[in-house]
């Protein structure tokens, strides 16, 4: 009696052992989650890692060298074009230009008072000529003495010289006032120099001279930047690039900003590579200038090089490699089954295939369950 029971114990025991490896770690071993393919829009997209950079910046240096008076603006300002950004010292250029203006003054009323004289020594001339006229005649009849003929003349050719010298007065005034008003417009244009003002609506990146400092003509000043022109300057690969063309949509992600999505689009694809990263530039312009910005700033772009609309997808996740094959786990009459994809195009998140159907139930592995087998019986 005692030996029965013994073994009716052992048995039970087993049976319950059996039975609970079976609901506790044989099914919950085997089941698994799965999922059906989705219709809609599938993108193809080409990553690369690049900087924020621009088509159009600009050095601004002082057009005359010098020491520095003024800087309107600081680095990080946004500026107008035509807004005043530096003010040169001109030393002694008002002065000199001062100067000027009073020479060509003092040269226009020496014309005014050359020809006031010249009209004077005109009437004087016109009687000295009808002097002279008579006492020609009078010669000629014997009725004038010689002395008096020869003063007549002597006298009209004196008013002539007088004449003529106001003349070549009045012309070198004329000259002098020339030769000013050149000056006044040569030490203006100096004078406007002195002033430097921004060539484009931008934003200052960089500011590298100070007030009272010296600098060359060819010295930069500020760095500004045209905002409509800011672009991503990202590298890809050769082997990808190929499928990039101008005008593609592109998301931008900025280092600075993670969590935010800005849309761009390909503005430029550079016809050379680099020989030794066999990398081709590729420069991704903004649609929406991001505020603020940081020219050298890292940043991740995304270009979408090809669209496929309403077609049947899964996550990507789901797609794995067997025997060198990659496809899906499949529930079939509850069992799985290895479908190979046929005409696979993924991206890195969904993938699509011509030979998936919206009926098709897809197993979605997990390294934590019994591995798949083909023909392995599973729990859904």
């Amino acid at each position: 009696m005692k030996q029965w029971l013994k073994y009716t114990v052992i048995v039970t025991l087993l049976l319950l052992g059996a039975a609970l490896f079976y609901t506790q770690v044989y099914v919950p071993k085997t089941t698994f989650e799965t999922l059906q393919p989705t219709q809609g829009d599938l993108s193809i997209k080409v990553r690369g890692i690049g900087n924020v950079g621009a088509k159009d910046i600009y050095n601004i240096t002082a057009q005359s060298g010098g020491k520095i008076l003024s800087i309107s603006v600081d680095e990080g300002s946004w500026v107008k074009k035509g807004d005043l950004l530096v003010t040169m010292d001109g030393v002694d250029l008002s002065a000199q230009l001062a100067g000027a203006q009073a020479s060509q003054e003092k040269a226009k009323y020496d014309i005014v008072a050359s020809r006031n004289e010249l009209k004077n020594l005109m009437s004087q001339k016109d009687l000295l000529q009808k002097t002279y006229n008579r006492y020609e005649k009078l010669n000629k009849q014997g009725y004038a003495a010689q002395s008096e003929y020869d003063k007549a003349l002597s006298d009209l050719q004196g008013m002539e010289t007088q004449i003529a010298a106001t003349r070549s007065h009045i012309n070198a005034a004329k000259a002098e006032t020339r030769r000013a008003q050149k000056n006044m417009e040569a030490l203006q244009t100096r004078i406007e120099r002195l002033n430097v003002h921004s060539p484009v609506d931008g934003y200052v990146i960089s500011k590298d001279a100070e007030v009272a400092q010296n600098v060359l003509p060819t010295m930069e000043i500020l760095k500004i930047v045209d905002p409509k022109t800011l672009w991503i300057v990202t590298k890809i690969d050769e082997r990808i690039c190929a499928q990039v063309r101008k005008s593609q949509s592109a998301e931008i992600r900025l280092h600075s900003q993670p969590n935010k999505t800005f849309l761009g689009y390909v503005k430029r694809i550079h016809a050379m590579s680099d020989a030794i990263t066999l990398e081709r530039e590729i420069d991704v312009a903004f649609k929406n200038i991001p505020e603020p910005f940081y020219i050298n700033e890292q940043a991740e772009v995304s270009i979408e090089v090809k669209r496929y609309t309403e077609v049947l997808k899964i996550p990507s996740h789901v797609v794995i490699q067997e025997s060198g094959q990659w496809g899906v786990w499949r529930v079939k009459e509850g069992s799985a089954y290895f479908l190979i994809l046929e005409d696979r195009i993924q991206n890195s998140s969904e993938t699509s295939a011509s030979n998936l159907s919206d009926d098709l139930t897809i197993i979605v592995p997990n390294s934590k369950k019994k591995t798949l087998k083909e023909g392995m019986k599973i729990h859904l």
